[in-house]
């Protein structure tokens, strides 16, 4: 059975920049599509960004594209998203997910972290 950590999570003055990571354990998951998903309070689950399995496409919703950077090493078995120029509204829980093709939506996804806090003051 996989599991999923995420770290990095933190508070950070708008304009600032965190580097999220997932470390995954239990099974490899270099066959799998992994996407960062996040939650505010109060809303539902958002798709984030996504990267293929060999780390040849990216997906990104259009709140963060150019802002957010998701890249991954296999070898490591860990999967990265970069944000830079936060928001307020980039305040959230956020996941990472492993699912077997890249995709957006949320219940293609297989395997979930426990999430990590972001909180971006203003």
């Amino acid at each position: 059975q996989g599991q999923l950590v995420e770290s990095g999570g933190g508070l950070v003055q708008a304009g600032g920049s965190l580097r999220l990571s997932c470390a995954a354990s239990g099974r490899t998951f270099s066959g799998y599509s992994m996407g960062w998903f996040r939650q505010a309070p109060g809303q539902e689950r958002e798709f984030v960004a996504a990267i293929t399995s060999t780390g040849s496409s990216t997906q990104y919703t259009g709140s963060v594209k150019g802002r957010f950077t998701v890249s991954r090493d296999n070898a490591q078995n860990t999967v990265f998203l970069e944000m830079n120029s936060l928001k307020p509204e980039d305040t959230a829980v956020y996941y990472c997910a492993a699912s077997p093709r890249m995709t957006g939506w949320a219940p293609e996804y297989d395997y979930w972290g426990q999430g990590t806090q972001v909180t971006v003051s203003s």
